[in-house]
C-alpha cells in the first residue's frame, strides 16, 4: 500500500512538473524561439539563449521582484512575471530550457 501511495505522489509531481519549453512560449514575442532575438529596450545586444541558467534564474527572479534592469523596457518584464505568476519551480525550467538553446 506505501509502495502505491509512494508511485501515485511521484507520478503526480511529475505530471505537474514545470515544462520550461512550454513556459518559454510566452517570452517567443520578444525573445525569438531559439533566445536569439535581442529584447526590446535590452542593454548592450544581449540575447537570452544558452546563457548560464543561474543567471537566468538571477534575473527572472529579480523581474519578479521588481529589481532587475537590463535596460529601458524592464517594466515589460515586471508586468509579464507579474502577471505570469512564475512559482520557482517554473523559473527554474525555463532558464533550464533556455540555457539549453543554442547561443547566438
Amino acid at each position: 500500500m506505501k509502495k502505491v501511495l509512494l508511485s501515485l505522489v511521484l507520478a503526480t509531481g511529475y505530471l505537474m512538473a514545470a515544462d520550461g519549453a512550454e513556459l518559454y512560449k510566452k517570452c517567443i514575442a520578444c525573445h525569438g524561439v531559439n533566445g536569439d532575438k535581442v529584447a526590446p529596450g535590452s542593454k548592450g545586444g544581449v540575447t537570452i539563449g544558452g546563457m548560464d541558467k543561474a543567471r537566468l534564474i538571477e534575473q527572472l527572479h529579480g523581474y519578479a521582484a521588481g529589481t532587475a534592469d537590463n535596460g529601458g523596457a524592464k517594466a515589460i518584464m515586471y508586468a509579464n512575471m507579474k502577471n505570469w505568476k512564475f512559482s520557482d519551480a517554473d523559473i527554474e525550467a525555463v532558464a533550464d530550457y533556455i540555457s539549453k538553446l543554442p547561443k547566438k
